[in-house]
């Protein structure tokens, strides 16, 4: 859930830049939308880390054990 979150924020966040960055000036920004739109795709990331899970977090175990390192106990 952890990773999800994370994922979540960074998303609202590029989202939110992506938004701003599209008036010409910083006060033709319309913020409502741009906190509309951040929220939005917060809510989806969450969503679709849910449904479909997470690379990273799947990918953990293989990354943590190393099959080229040798085993100590041998």
């Amino acid at each position: 859930m952890k990773c999800a979150l994370i994922r979540a924020l960074k998303t609202v966040c590029q989202t939110a830049v992506a938004t701003i960055g599209a008036a010409s000036v910083i006060s033709e920004v319309d913020w409502m939308m741009v906190v509309s739109a951040s929220a939005l795709a917060g809510v989806l990331s969450l969503l679709t880390s849910v449904a479909t899970g997470l690379p990273e977090v799947d990918d953990f175990d293989e990354v943590a054990e190393d099959p080229d390192e040798e085993d100590l106990d041998e």
